[in-house]
């Protein structure tokens, strides 16, 4: 049986080995452990199944910024399943669950560089038609993607979206 529930202490050792083979490199281990001693893990949910942690999601906080306005965003990623446990539907089932958690938590937006044919079966769309840009300029167009988690929470808002500073370190 899988169960999906917020990390605890004791996961983090398995949260960087998740991260570390289903990425093949320690980047996305390394950017979720600094985000994490820097109290910027909005949301870090782990997929358990027969004791093991088999996967793991984590949103952080994000600004969208113009000359104008600036608004609060969560940026979801990095998202990984160990590889013998891929394509089992575990990545869909954290995602859902962490969006919802992102809803009950009174969050408007979430922002992601992720696989166009993956990420619109949750909802989201791309961001830059609906005037958000991505302070990564290298992001495909078509991989930069937005999601209201409240209807009309884009509305009237327009900027570029600036990511923690663990993201860029961690490239």
């Amino acid at each position: 049986m899988l169960i999906i529930r917020s990390e605890t202490p004791e996961d983090r050792e398995s949260i960087g080995y998740v991260n570390e083979q289903a990425f093949g490199r320690a980047n996305e281990a390394w950017l979720v452990e600094k985000l994490r001693e820097h109290g910027a893990l909005t949301v870090s949910l782990v997929a358990v199944q027969g004791g093991e942690v088999v996967g793991h999601i984590a949103f952080s906080p994000a600004i969208v910024e113009s000359e104008y306005s600036r608004f609060e965003a969560l940026t979801l990623g990095p998202i990984a399943v160990l590889p013998a446990h891929q394509r089992k539907g575990i990545g869909t089932k954290l995602v859902s669950a962490g969006l919802e958690e992102c809803r009950r938590l009174g969050h408007d937006l979430v922002v992601l560089v992720g696989h166009p044919e993956y990420y619109p079966r949750f909802g989201f769309v791309t961001a830059g038609p609906r005037g958000i840009a991505c302070e990564f300029e290298e992001a495909p167009e078509e991989a930069w993607m937005v999601l209201e988690l409240r209807p009309g929470a884009l509305a009237g808002k327009k900027g570029t979206a600036r990511f923690r500073p663990e993201f860029r370190e961690a490239m």
